[in-house]
């Protein structure tokens, strides 16, 4: 019978490709780093194969074959934990830690909402929170490290399952003697006619309201407003309140409270694909499934709360 890796050497293989370093490797296994070198020795002699390229000095290189073992690994390591996940689930639902990742332009404008609602309904959950870009929240849904994530579709998910919950309309906002701002409302074509280019004002990249707010304005792929990247909501009202041209804010954000004092005109938009949608993502055939729809009315009425 071939003898197998044990649960051990796999978190140090998977801890060493995300730290790219043995001692933080060893201090995230809480190890020492000779026991977390041996038990990668250990392993390599088990499977007689290299998984570590030891040619290159001190730096962290895995060999091919290496690689395979740490996407591999995460991957036994997450059916692993699934085993106590099922048991934890059956025996009680929504209780325990629960590691929820959130992007930037959802989290402070739902989360104030959603934690009372939360604690109310499942009052023995533990929240951890993770405020992250689309791409590291899913990056970190994969290798196991969060639960589920809060995030605005449509965005490239992977593998991970997607629950939409609620649209959220985009609102134009711009500065208050442009000429727009004297219509009660206007459409998607008006708005991109009159701020074309850099005048059209984003976030910058890694977030994904910049792609949907390109994609509302038929844009997707353009540079748009290249010279300005924001790295916030509350930064783009005030380039907005400066002149420096107009953007599209959600509505979940406005009703937060984003433009508030600020000397900005908010005006709704006519036609269709002016809104981007609010869901929840996690692994596929993960145990958890039917906990994480449960937070779907949650984030719903939450979201509907003035």
């Amino acid at each position: 019978m071939t003898a197998l890796p044990g649960p051990q050497q796999l978190r140090y293989v998977v801890a060493l490709a995300e730290a790219q370093h043995f001692g933080r490797a060893a201090a995230a296994c809480r190890v020492t780093q000779s026991t977390l070198s041996a038990g990668l020795i250990a392993l390599e002699r088990q499977i007689d194969a290299a998984i570590l390229d030891r040619s290159v000095g001190k730096r962290v290189v895995f060999t091919p074959l290496g690689q395979q073992i740490v996407a591999r690994a995460r991957a036994a390591l997450a059916a692993l934990e699934a085993v106590c996940e099922a048991a934890d689930a059956a025996r009680a639902p929504m209780s325990g830690p629960l590691r929820v990742g959130v992007i930037p332009t959802i989290g402070p404008f739902l989360l104030p909402r959603l934690m009372p609602a939360l604690r109310q309904t499942f009052p023995n959950l533990r929240l951890f929170l993770r405020e992250d870009t689309t791409a590291a929240c899913l990056d970190r849904l994969a290798t196991n490290r969060l639960d589920v994530v809060i995030l605005a579709l449509p965005c490239d998910a992977g593998d991970a399952e997607t629950l939409p919950v609620f649209m959220d309309e985009f609102i134009a906002a711009l500065p208050p003697n442009a000429p727009l701002a004297s219509a009660e409302r206007i459409s998607m074509a008006q708005f991109t006619e009159g701020f074309p280019g850099d005048r059209l004002l984003l976030l910058e990249d890694g977030h994904c309201l910049r792609d949907h707010a390109l994609a509302a304005c038929g844009k997707l792929g353009a540079a748009g407003g290249e010279g300005f990247a924001a790295t916030s909501l509350h930064t783009l009202v005030h380039m907005v309140a400066g002149g420096l041209g107009a953007t599209l804010l959600p509505r979940l954000a406005i009703d937060a409270g984003v433009t508030k004092g600020a000397d900005i005109a908010l005006r709704p938009l006519s036609g269709t694909g002016a809104w981007r949608t609010i869901g929840l993502a996690w692994r596929p055939r993960t145990p958890r499934a039917a906990e994480f729809r449960a937070l779907a009315p949650l984030l719903a009425n939450a979201a509907a709360r003035n």
